[in-house]
């Protein structure tokens, strides 16, 4: 009876995977995992998120097409699972993935063959679906290269760039940094040590990212101006906005100093937009003044929708009267640059704010006749003269 049982499961494990008809199957993780190993094939498993408009379209487009269908099918165990669910969340846990949609290549023992992440074409994604196919192009294959002579640039090069499509920068560091200390000073000037370097390093400390720092002159005669600054962008990003989405401020505030020490103006903008965004995320009002009274003019003074931006924040949390003339100024020069509506409304209501009715009545009129000339909805401008004329 109990030889029974245990066939009848298994007769029906398999019935209904088999009869899914070329769609992804309605398994366990685990279930997966012996089923791969029944049928020798590897595990395709896509992590996606209802809210994930990515993963919603290579779902609705991409993986509806009947060829790629057709292939997932026949070569791997296919399944899905959303990371919303207790099971999908380990998943996403045990493998260390952060963006989605997140498409993993396993075998049976849990090793990662490969993985890619976001949104793609059907034509690059079928690509990379036969590269995950192939051992020659799988990351344990291309690792265990690297790792016969890891001052091998081009095995390093390989496998670092493999092992990005499906994570973090910061995950290729321990490859990186290895074949760099290789390499001597001078040897990191060339266009391969370049590309390793791009990929790879994330520390805004190291001595490969100071040294594109000290020498970035003879990079960009070597590469390009555009593609060094965007190195050196990316890993102020990196650096920083980790700590913007935690709202881990004290460690914001000790890796900003390290960005700090970057001069080059463009960096100093990305600092001071990143300055901006914690402060808002923490409503640290003082701070908000702080550093849009030293970098305003500096940063944003050509961008009449940054200067708006600030304008409002100032309406809304800050009482300090010269900080408030000084909003006053900005939103002007905003005006200047595109003479708004929306503009002229918020120079008006900063006025009232310090008391200034003349101007603010001034600056609501002017709003509510651009409003009327360009047949839009003037009742907000309107209301707030009503406001002013009972005051």
């Amino acid at each position: 009876m109990r030889f029974f049982y245990t066939f009848l499961i298994c007769f029906i494990f398999q019935f209904s995977y088999s009869n899914i008809n070329n769609a992804p199957v309605d398994i366990s993780y685990e279930q997966a995992l012996l089923l791969g190993k029944k049928e020798n094939k590897p595990i395709f498993i896509m992590l996606y998120a209802n809210w994930c408009p990515h993963c919603n379209t290579m779902k609705s487009t991409v993986l509806k097409e009947p060829k790629i269908v057709d292939f997932l099918s026949k070569n791997y165990i296919y399944l899905w699972k959303d990371i919303e669910t207790e099971e999908g969340l380990k998943i996403k846990d045990k493998y260390k993935t952060q963006g989605l949609p997140t498409f993993l290549f396993l075998d049976a023992n849990e090793t990662v063959l490969y993985s890619v992440k976001g949104k793609m074409t059907s034509d690059v994604f079928m690509h990379e679906v036969n590269n995950a196919l192939n051992p020659n192009l799988q990351l344990p294959y291309l690792k265990s290269q690297f790792l016969k002579d890891p001052s091998n640039a081009t095995a390093c090069l390989n496998y670092i760039q493999t092992l990005r499509k499906g994570v973090e920068r910061t995950e290729l560091a321990k490859a990186t940094h290895l074949y760099l200390a290789t390499q001597t000073d001078k040897q990191l000037l060339s266009e391969t040590n370049w590309r390793i370097i791009a990929n790879g390093v994330s520390d805004i400390t190291s001595r490969e990212f100071q040294y594109v720092l000290k020498n970035r002159m003879e990079f960009e005669k070597l590469i390009s101006v555009k593609r060094v600054d965007a190195k050196i962008t990316n890993i102020v990003s990196e650096l920083l906005q980790p700590y913007t989405l935690s709202l881990d401020t004290t460690a914001y505030f000790k890796n900003r100093l390290i960005a700090k020490t970057i001069t080059l103006e463009n960096i100093q903008s990305l600092i001071f937009s990143y300055d901006l965004l914690i402060a808002e995320r923490t409503s640290n009002w003082d701070f908000y003044k702080k550093a849009t009274l030293e970098g305003t003019k500096k940063y944003v003074w050509d961008s009449d929708n940054k200067l708006k931006e600030i304008g409002q924040i100032y309406y809304k949390e800050i009482s300090e009267l010269s900080a408030l003339q000084s909003a006053i100024l900005w939103v002007k020069r905003a005006l200047k640059i595109n003479n708004s509506a929306d503009g002229n409304l918020l120079i008006a209501r900063l006025y009232s704010k310090i008391n200034d009715k003349k101007s603010a009545q001034f600056y609501a009129k002017n709003a509510q006749t651009i409003t009327k000339e360009m047949s839009w909805d003037s009742s907000e401008s309107d209301t707030f003269l009503k406001e002013l004329n009972t005051k």
